[in-house]
């Protein structure tokens, strides 16, 4: 554990900093499934590595440091990490989510703990009023995510929270936008915070990793019975990977979002873009919001062309900038929302929402801002129809 109160430094030495034994600067990757026993109920503490391995309790005490909370756990995804969390929950409760989630989210709610009993609604969790008036005996949970996936909608975390504890019920936030660096979200009320540390994390587009930290022992101590009961477990080298990953979380979100602000600052004022997604302008929806519990706007960017624009020579038009799923790796990628990372959400409730089928959304890398800002101005002179 970090003696520093920087989360710079505890980025690099937080959780188990190194190997005592041998004096390893780095964790070794315990690449096993299982540990030699001396004798009957006599272990080293480590008996099959779905329970624990060292080289993911490293990775979980890490990211339990990093969010303030009582313990953490690794998953083989950030799905495997929410589906765990929502397993915490019994058939007749129900789930209010963001009126925007990741399309995975909406996914595994409506398609398979739907059919088990556990029920969703989704609400705007912005409006706070309107909210607290949502909470029937049945909910059991907000699900928030802020700022959004792909719209950036801005949620107030610890107006949420304070919701949720006058009516008894859990406060899960997804922070995989702004990972802990940028926004704690345990320590503005929530309950569990969930990653998917395949994003900024990992930050290199190698991995498939999910997290999920506990604020209070009672919860953690569940959610460790669940994670072994049902085993989609993070395997000891992607570990490594992701501890290696967030040792320069602070560097590379210093620059992403660096990029970012210019970045959204120029498709403001460019002629061809209708509207602008971003927390970090003083103009979008929730700027005074992100300010107080954020460090910054983040790193991502939606945005929509104006009539006489087409979407797809926009993506054919561009050369460095990559069209690809995913996010928060090293290069810059964009998608189309509604038919990618939230195609399995029905087309009216999409519309409903705002995710609209000209809605383009992008996760400004770490390249140089002009060579990025010159393939975004040559892809959106492409996509001017004649």
């Amino acid at each position: 554990m970090s003696a520093s109160k920087h989360i710079e430094t505890k980025l690099i030495h937080g959780g188990i900093d190194g190997d005592k034994v041998t004096g390893a600067v780095n964790v070794p990757i315990y690449q096993t499934s299982t540990y030699r026993q001396s004798g009957l109920g006599e272990n080293t503490g480590w008996e099959y590595s779905r329970t624990g391995n060292p080289t993911r309790a490293a990775l979980e005490a890490l990211i339990a440091e990093l969010e303030g909370g009582a313990a953490g756990f690794a998953f083989a995804s950030g799905m495997a990490a929410t589906s765990t969390v929502l397993s915490l929950f019994h058939q007749g409760d129900r789930i209010i989510i963001s009126s925007n989630v990741y399309g995975g989210t909406f996914r595994v709610l409506d398609k398979v703990f739907n059919h088990l009993g556990l029920s969703y609604s989704i609400e705007d969790t912005t409006d706070l009023e309107a909210l607290d008036t949502k909470v029937t005996p049945d909910v059991k949970a907000f699900f928030v995510e802020s700022p959004a996936n792909p719209l950036l909608t801005v949620t107030d975390l610890a107006g949420v929270a304070a919701i949720a504890k006058k009516h008894g019920i859990l406060t899960i936030v997804d922070n995989t936008f702004m990972t802990p660096y940028l926004q704690r979200p345990l320590e503005l009320g929530a309950d569990i915070v969930v990653h998917s540390a395949t994003k900024y994390l990992g930050g290199h587009s190698d991995l498939v990793a999910g997290l999920a930290v506990a604020k209070d022992k009672g919860i953690a101590e569940k959610l460790a019975y669940l994670q072994n009961a049902t085993g989609a477990v993070l395997g000891p080298f992607d570990s490594f990977l992701l501890i290696r990953g967030i040792k320069t979380l602070g560097v590379r979100l210093d620059r992403h979002t660096e990029n970012a602000e210019r970045i959204a600052h120029y498709l403001e004022q460019h002629e061809a873009v209708k509207r602008v997604y971003y927390p970090g302008l003083p103009a979008a929806q929730g700027y005074e919001i992100n300010k107080k519990q954020a460090k910054n706007g983040g790193a991502m960017i939606s945005f929509e062309l104006r009539e006489g624009y087409n979407i797809k020579k926009f993506f054919k038009g561009l050369k460095l900038i990559l069209l690809a799923e995913s996010l928060g790796g090293v290069e810059s990628l964009v998608c189309h929302p509604a038919t990618m990372t939230h195609a399995s959400i029905p087309k009216d409730i999409r519309e409903k929402v705002g995710i609209t089928d000209g809605l383009i959304r992008f996760s400004v890398g770490i390249e140089q801002v002009e060579d990025i800002i010159q393939d975004l101005n040559a892809a959106i002179s492409a996509a001017k129809e004649v």
